[in-house]
């Protein structure tokens, strides 16, 4: 047994990654028996796949028959559906008529409310909204047929909000919390939520204060397959991607509890949103939550959540969540570094450690660390010069991302092994003390900086139990070292794919930075491995396989279509129209219209409508006028009072249009509003390249300004009046895209913009 124990032992922990990421999620059979008074998979996919039959942006046709859909399947488990009306610009000056759903199930009891929140329209011009958010919805009108059969008088009331214009800025949310007599009620959010198409579903908290109350109230409930931890949470209130939940806790200091699953995250707000490409086994995930917290929480008291404690959390398979508070942070940091103290001691007096061998240590451990930092920092950066046509896909996940995640932690295992391989002679007791110091110092950081990722200690004080086993034994058991290297396995595996997945795979770095600090808590195990060159070799052998697999699958098709995009662009300031296109490698469809002969534009001179990453045009080339009409703009009030200066301009599209956006010279504004809605001081005071306003329209709307200003300022408005239809406008002629090309997600596309700026004296 002890001859194959070294190879026994490697494929005991490629079965332990394995099997945290089967663990982590069920599994959905297609033949699933459909379940009387049970949450079903195959019926809520039937409702997906009635959602997401067609692009159902706000102002789309399509959205209307979302919102019938959803109104009748209400209707149908028993409920008097509601709608919610109302324009609203949110906290990003993106202004839209939101028409939220709701609905309530009456409880016996006088407590406060039980919400479960979705959005039922789709990103525009493109997605399909299968997965963002049509999952979400479905999961929750599943599972109320459920809950219903089994529990048709909850205690505490039941609301079910599909809010609309979440995609414009949490339109739907800031109405109904703002607006709506039943916000005052709500005491907990369970939100259901996607951004991508498959993988498990996390839990995120989301709370102004501790997040203890939650987090034992969640444990109570016993979801079966809990996903989540408080490092995510942490990272996730640092990053621009807030929820309809957001606004329940800004605004009205309402906890709740998000669930959203981010795998293929190149399916994240494009035309490849379908049906087809949702993994099944996610939407059964958003279920599993469901199900026991709709149960508990409709019959638990949701007036006692708040808490001023916050406690870490972190899953691990089999055993689900595990938690303690943060008053224990410090504590076990401090027992984890006396415990290291007195091994250093220990190991020193027995003569298993030498002053030398533990210095020469710091060689290997720095120089990987250093090797894998560089490999993940330069690795995206040399993919875009190989590869300039991924920059197009702006998730910035690449439809082989995972071959690239295998490969970058292959070759930083080969690098790990080949370097401790050239100092192999030092001994394993030597070789762990920097690895572990290293630890030591990062969990100090955490504890100081990032608590939430203070959990981090538990592998570490793990890998020290090793350490130990090593300083008291010639030959240790390598099962035993490998038990003990268990949490580090379930814990970090998820990361090394999670951040590149969720960021991008410009965060790459994570995957080969993490790789190495795992192969530092499992030197234990590694350090016995005879002939490291060999399995160093192997790495980078299997490495370069998946390099190789993943340059094999680095075009497009129709399956992985590229991201292409084509504007007419009429700037009626200077009787001049161009082609544009935000592709940074034009597709052959594109270039049809921008050529050889097309241009890098200034980015200082060529503005456009906004975008989530702040895109601009990278290639303009002439094209005809066309006579497309004019927005009518007209100055209905201009009047001095006091200090001020009091203007009020109706902007009324002569065309179908989808988008106005408005920007403004360089002038202060004291207040403004739109339709009648104002917005904030705040938003007024960091406007973002003078931009006042972006309109989602629909039914043509007019856009009614009311604005005031400095008495003696002269004003110049800007304005882009954007419509989705160049692939079927009547002055047009663009052929239909390929097969294996979709629109390009995030930015203005597929759109006839025209611009104007209009001096007012």
């Amino acid at each position: 047994m002890r001859k194959y124990s070294v190879p026994i032992s490697f494929l005991v922990i490629i079965a332990l990654i394995y099997s945290v990421f089967k663990a982590s999620m069920p599994s959905y059979k297609d033949n699933e028996a459909l379940p009387v008074n049970g949450f079903s998979t195959k019926k809520a996919l039937e409702h997906v796949k009635n959602i997401s039959k067609e692009p159902h942006a706000v102002g789309f046709e399509a959205h209307r028959t979302v919102r019938e859909y959803l109104m009748g399947e209400l209707r149908k488990l028993g409920l008097n559906p509601q709608l919610q009306k109302g324009y609203t610009a949110g906290d990003w000056g993106n202004f839209s008529k939101a028409i939220n759903i709701l609905a309530k199930i009456e409880g016996t009891g006088n407590g406060k409310a039980l919400m479960l929140l979705s959005h039922y329209d789709s990103n525009p011009h493109s997605s399909y909204g299968a997965s963002d958010a049509g999952s979400g919805v479905a999961t929750i009108l599943e599972g109320i047929r459920a809950f219903l059969e089994k529990n048709p008088s909850p205690v505490n009331d039941i609301i079910i909000l599909f809010t609309d214009a979440e995609e414009l800025g949490l339109n739907g949310a800031d109405l109904f919390v703002n607006k709506h007599p039943w916000a005052k009620d709500v005491g907990l959010v369970l939100n259901f939520e996607a951004r991508g198409s498959g993988g498990p579903s996390h839990l995120l908290l989301e709370t102004n204060r501790g997040n203890g109350k939650l987090i034992e109230e969640f444990l109570t409930a016993e979801p079966e397959y809990p996903v989540g931890n408080s490092l995510a949470y942490s990272i996730y209130k640092l990053l621009p991607n807030d929820t309809d939940l957001t606004v329940f806790r800004e605004d009205r200091d309402i906890d709740g509890f998000n669930f959203a699953f981010i795998d293929d995250h190149y399916d994240y707000h494009t035309a490849n949103d379908r049906f087809e490409r949702l993994d099944h086994n996610s939407l059964a995930h958003q279920g599993s939550y469901l199900m026991p917290l709709l149960s508990y929480f409709s019959q638990s008291d949701l007036t006692n959540l708040k808490s001023l404690n916050d406690y870490i959390y972190f899953n691990l398979p089999y055993y689900k969540l595990v938690t303690y508070p943060f008053d224990w942070i410090w504590p076990l940091l401090i027992i984890t570094i006396i415990f290291f103290v007195i091994l250093i001691i220990y190991g020193f007096h027995k003569k298993r450690l030498s002053l030398e061998g533990s210095l020469k240590g710091f060689i290997p451990s720095l120089a990987i660390l250093v090797v894998n930092g560089l490999i993940g920092y330069f690795g995206w950066t040399v993919l875009l010069k190989v590869y300039p046509h991924y920059a197009d896909i702006q998730q910035g996940f690449t439809y082989n991302g995972h071959s690239y995640i295998l490969a970058f932690v292959l070759c930083s295992l080969a690098v790990c092994f080949y370097i401790y391989h050239k100092f192999h002679k030092i001994g394993v007791a030597n070789l762990m003390v920097a690895p572990l110091l290293i630890w030591l110092a990062i969990c100090c950081a955490f504890a100081q900086y990032l608590p939430g990722a203070s959990f981090f200690v538990i592998p570490l004080f793990a890998a020290l139990l090793s350490f130990m086993m090593i300083l008291h034994q010639d030959k240790p058991n390598i099962f035993l070292l490998l038990f003990l290297g268990i949490p580090a396995l379930w814990i970090f595996a998820p990361f090394i794919k999670m951040f590149p997945v969720g960021l991008g795979m410009r965060m790459i770095i994570t995957s080969t930075l993490l790789t190495t600090l795992l192969f530092f808590l499992l030197l234990g195990v590694f350090g016995f491995y005879k002939s490291k060159g060999r399995w160093a070799a192997l790495a980078l052998l299997v490495g370069v396989g998946f390099f190789v697999s993943a340059h094999l699958s680095s075009g497009f098709d129709q399956e992985n279509p590229k991201p292409s995009s084509l504007l007419y662009v009429l700037n009626t300031d200077e009787s001049a129209a161009k082609w544009a296109t935000y592709e940074k490698v034009p597709s052959d469809w594109t270039s049809q219209y921008l050529d050889e002969d097309r241009q890098v534009p200034d980015p200082q001179k060529t503005k456009t409508i906004s975008s989530k990453y702040n895109a601009n045009f990278t290639f303009v080339k002439e094209a005809p006028l066309k006579p497309i009409p004019l927005p009518k703009i007209e100055k209905t009030m201009d009047t001095v009072v006091g200090t001020e200066r009091i203007l009020e301009i109706c902007i009324t599209p002569q065309r179908p249009i989808n988008r106005l956006e408005i920007y403004t010279n360089d002038v202060m504004l004291n207040k403004a509003l739109v339709n009648g809605v104002e917005l904030g001081d705040y938003y007024l005071s960091h406007r973002k390249r003078a931009k006042l306003l972006t309109h989602y329209v629909s039914d043509n709307d007019f856009t009614e300004l009311y604005l005031r200003l400095p008495r003696d300022s002269v004003l110049e408005l800007t304005i882009y009046e954007a419509s989705n239809d160049l692939l079927n406008h009547q002055q047009f002629s663009v052929p239909p895209r390929p097969s294996d090309n979709i629109p390009m997600p995030f930015i203005l596309n597929d759109a006839v913009l025209v611009t104007k700026t209009v001096r007012f004296e």
